[in-house]
């Protein structure tokens, strides 16, 4: 699970993150991107959707996010994610068309687009 620090927990902190409309897709997961730190001490916050529009069972919902939250921990642990760790905060949304995939095709995906990210 990723540590406490780095969870992006408040609604509000959630819809700041929307406001600044950088958005990246691939493959059924959106990547919405905070603004860039001024302060490089900071840790990045990462948070993780589903929509209920996505589709109505909250066990493939809830897989789907910790499918999404696993990938991203297991690059982060291998120190990837390195752009990323320049903005404040980050959101990936869930969306149908990864609802059925599995760890492994998930990965990939989270991968390429944390790399996307500049």
């Amino acid at each position: 699970m990723l540590p406490k620090q780095y969870r992006l927990k408040n609604k509000s902190a959630f819809s700041a993150t929307y406001r600044v409309k950088h958005s990246y897709y691939k493959k059924g997961i959106a990547l919405f991107v905070g603004v860039l730190k001024k302060d490089t001490t900071q840790v990045t916050r990462v948070g993780f959707v589903v929509s209920k529009k996505t589709n109505k069972r909250s066990v493939k919902r809830n897989r789907l996010r910790r499918l999404m939250r696993e990938s991203y921990r297991l690059l982060f642990k291998e120190g990837i994610p390195e752009t990323s760790q320049k903005y404040m905060s980050l959101v990936f949304v869930g969306h149908e068309r990864a609802l059925d995939k599995s760890l492994k095709d998930i990965k990939p995906v989270v991968e390429e687009l944390l790399k996307g990210i500049s």
